[in-house]
């Protein structure tokens, strides 16, 4: 039986894991690394700064041939320890036990956790030290990767498993719960995420243009469309800057009507994933697009913040109030959230508020006026006057309500009286 040679087993066991812990880290590293922080390793001119660029460039084919030679060096590792340890004169029951606990301890803990915990907290002067080995790697090992990868990139669930379990050592609760987001794009729906076509403020084409200049600073909106008779004779949209330009340009031109000034709007399906849309958007440089349903209505619209919001979560404004709360004005008037409860609402002026189409009050102001409610917006309904105030969030909805009793001296039934039909379109100045 020939004689093993325990110390060159040995020695290549030390070499396969020291090799096997510099492309854990270097793995790590390369995954970690922000562009800030390559740009910043540029412009100090540091002569890896070339290098760990072009590896960043191709990121995922970096990463993964370092992850293949590294589980070639661990095997290698775990071989010559294994053959060392079968050269002793134990029993092979003790044998098998000492060269399980030894590989499992040397290639998992000194080969692959701790390197790769190092080359997480510290991803430049890892990726400095490993440069030139990672470049050697992918121009070696990345050839036989294409040859063996056909698709050449992780589905969808392959992508997700790795976030949920690699994620839990590197990656932040918040930023894993955004590349859920990232992940979850192509199976959330257009329809979800737009402003549905009863809550759309619009105008009509005929609206001058010192009214619609009005309606774009009293709502907070920067674009709103613009229709015929009815929303689905859409004529375009009216951006606020072209609006501005235009007076400005033509002072004259304030009596002109809205589509005069419209740009042609963008449709989309809404049944069209997000991350399509998204797409779509961003190629066109469009801010929003009309919604349609499957017979070719408008069913709401949609604008690249909403598909952004799916990803990062609901965008709000600085000036936004928190938390508004009920605040007594004196003399019978309050002024109340928007989405303050009908019934908390009644007993504020001691009546019972019946009405099963709408639970707040702002449901209640916009069924009085028939339309989406806007600062400023007044109406009258159950013996209520009610006024808007303030908006809040993004879409610029109503934050609060101004209430009070309707004067005695008016007629109930004028003041109760059913509202007119609706019409989405704001033409007050």
């Amino acid at each position: 039986m020939h004689e093993v040679p325990i110390g060159l087993l040995v020695a290549l066991a030390v070499l396969a894991l020291l090799v096997a812990a510099l492309l854990s880290a270097g793995e790590a590293a390369i995954l970690r690394v922000s562009r800030g922080q390559i740009a910043e390793l540029a412009a100090a001119r540091h002569p890896a700064a070339s290098r760990i660029e072009a590896l960043c460039e191709d990121r995922a084919r970096v990463a993964s041939s370092a992850g293949t030679l590294r589980l070639l060096c661990e095997m290698v590792a775990a071989v010559c320890i294994t053959l060392a340890i079968a050269a002793s004169t134990l029993t092979w029951s003790l044998e098998l036990v000492i060269a399980v606990v030894a590989c499992a301890f040397l290639t998992i803990v000194l080969a692959r956790l701790s390197p790769r915990s190092v080359g997480q907290r510290r991803a430049v002067p890892v990726l400095k030290a490993t440069s030139r080995l990672l470049s050697g790697v992918r121009r070696v090992v990345g050839p036989l990767l294409r040859i063996t990868e056909p698709a050449g990139n992780l589905d969808e669930r392959e992508l997700r498993e790795m976030v949920e379990r690699d994620g839990r050592e590197s990656i932040d609760d918040d930023e894993r719960e955004m590349l859920r987001s990232v992940l979850g794009l192509g199976e959330t729906l257009t329809r979800e995420v737009m402003v549905p076509r009863t809550d759309m403020v619009t105008t009509g084409e005929q609206t001058p243009l010192r009214k619609v200049l009005s309606l774009l600073l009293r709502s907070g909106f920067s674009r709103v469309p613009v229709i015929g008779e009815q929303v689905d004779d859409l004529r375009g949209v009216i951006y606020l800057k072209d609006l501005v330009r235009r007076m400005e340009e033509d002072p004259a031109s304030v009596d002109a009507p809205a589509v005069s000034v419209v740009r042609p709007a963008v449709f989309v399906p809404e049944s069209k994933p997000v991350d399509e849309l998204l797409r779509e958007l961003q190629a066109g440089a469009s801010h929003i697009a009309m919604v349609v349903d499957e017979y070719g209505g408008i069913a709401g619209l949609v604008t690249i913040e909403d598909a952004l919001e799916e990803i990062v979560g609901e965008l709000t404004d600085e000036h936004d109030p928190s938390a508004p709360t009920v605040e007594d004005l004196g003399g019978g008037t309050f002024l109340v959230p928007a989405r303050l409860g009908r019934d908390e609402l009644g007993e504020l002026f001691g009546i019972e508020v019946e009405d099963d189409e709408v639970d707040t009050a702002g449901g209640l102001l916009a069924k009085a006026l028939g339309k989406v409610p806007i600062p400023g917006s007044a109406g009258e309904i159950h013996g209520l006057r009610l006024v808007a105030q303030g908006t809040e969030g993004r879409r610029k909805r109503v934050a609060r309500v101004l209430v009070s009793r309707v004067p005695d001296d008016q007629p109930d039934d004028e003041a109760a009286a059913d509202p007119a039909p609706v019409n989405h379109t704001e033409e007050r100045p």
